[in-house]
C-alpha cells in the first residue's frame, strides 16, 4: 500500500519535528537551486529555524541584489496600489524598511572596504571574495578599455602630424626651389647685362681714339686712313656705315 496523505499540522514531537525541519529545508534548498538552474530564473530562500537560525540560497550568492530588486518592485507595486488617504503607520513601516535597509548598505559598504570582517562566517567571506573579484574584474576590463581607445586616439593624432608635418615639408621645399630659380634667373640677367654693357663700351673709346689720330696734322692724311682702316677691324658694322656716311 502506498502512504497516505500527510495531515498538515504542527508536530508535537521536538525531536520528529527537527528531523522533518531538517529533510525538508534541504528539499526545499535543493527545489530552489533546480528551478534557478533549469528555468534560468533569479531565486532568493530564506528560511529561520525555531531557534532562530537562519539558512539561506540565492542565485550567483547574491541575496542583497536579489533584496534590492524585491525592494524596488514592491515598492514600485505599493505606489500603483496605494490610495490617497494614508495612515501615519505605513509612514513608521516605511521609514523602519528604509533604516534598516541603509543599515544594510553601510554594513557591506564596511565589509567591501576590509572592516568589520569578525562576525562573518566562512560562507559570508567567500562570497564577499567573489564579489570583490568579480567588481575587481569589471574594473580592470573598463581600465584597460579606456587606455585602448587613449592609446588608438593618441596613434591617430600622430598619424594627422605627421600627414601635416610632411605636408609642411613639401611646401617648404617647393618655396626654397622657386627662390633658388629665381636667384639662378637674377644672376644670370645681371650677367648678361654686364657683357652687353663691356661689348658696347670698347668700340665708342676706339672711335674716339680713331678721329683724334686722324686730326693730328695736315700731312698725315695717309697715316690716318691707315690707323683708321687698324680701328675698323675692331668697331661694329652698324659703326662703320655711320662713319663712311
Amino acid at each position: 500500500m502506498g502512504r497516505g496523505r500527510v495531515q498538515l499540522k504542527r508536530i508535537e514531537n521536538k525531536i520528529n519535528r527537527q528531523v522533518t525541519f531538517s529533510k525538508r529545508r534541504s528539499g526545499l534548498l535543493k527545489k530552489a537551486h533546480e528551478i534557478s538552474v533549469l528555468c534560468d530564473a533569479e531565486v532568493g530562500l530564506i528560511v529561520f529555524s525555531t531557534k532562530g537560525k537562519l539558512f539561506e540560497y540565492s542565485t550567483d550568492s547574491c541575496m542583497e541584489r536579489i533584496l534590492e530588486r524585491y525592494e524596488r518592485y514592491s515598492y514600485a507595486e505599493r505606489q500603483l496600489t496605494a490610495t490617497d488617504h494614508e495612515t501615519p503607520g505605513s509612514w513608521t513601516l516605511e521609514h523602519a524598511k528604509l533604516k534598516a535597509r541603509f543599515e544594510v548598505l553601510q554594513r557591506n559598504q564596511r565589509h567591501y572596504a576590509g572592516e568589520d570582517l569578525d562576525s562573518l562566517s566562512m560562507k559570508e567571506l567567500q562570497n564577499l571574495e567573489h564579489q570583490v573579484d568579480s567588481a575587481l574584474k569589471h574594473i580592470r576590463s573598463r581600465k584597460n578599455q579606456l587606455m585602448h581607445e587613449s592609446i588608438s586616439e593618441l596613434q591617430k593624432k600622430d598619424k594627422a602630424l605627421q600627414e601635416q608635418n610632411n605636408k609642411l615639408s613639401k611646401q617648404v621645399k617647393e618655396r626654397e626651389k622657386e627662390l633658388a630659380q629665381q636667384t639662378q634667373w637674377e644672376q644670370q640677367s645681371h650677367d648678361h647685362l654686364n657683357s652687353s654693357t663691356f661689348v658696347l663700351s670698347q668700340p665708342l673709346s676706339s672711335l674716339h681714339l680713331g678721329e683724334a689720330y686722324s686730326t693730328a696734322g695736315d700731312n698725315g692724311e695717309v697715316e690716318g686712313s691707315s690707323r683708321q682702316q687698324q680701328q675698323n677691324t675692331v668697331m661694329p658694322p652698324w659703326m662703320l656705315r655711320h662713319l663712311n656716311n
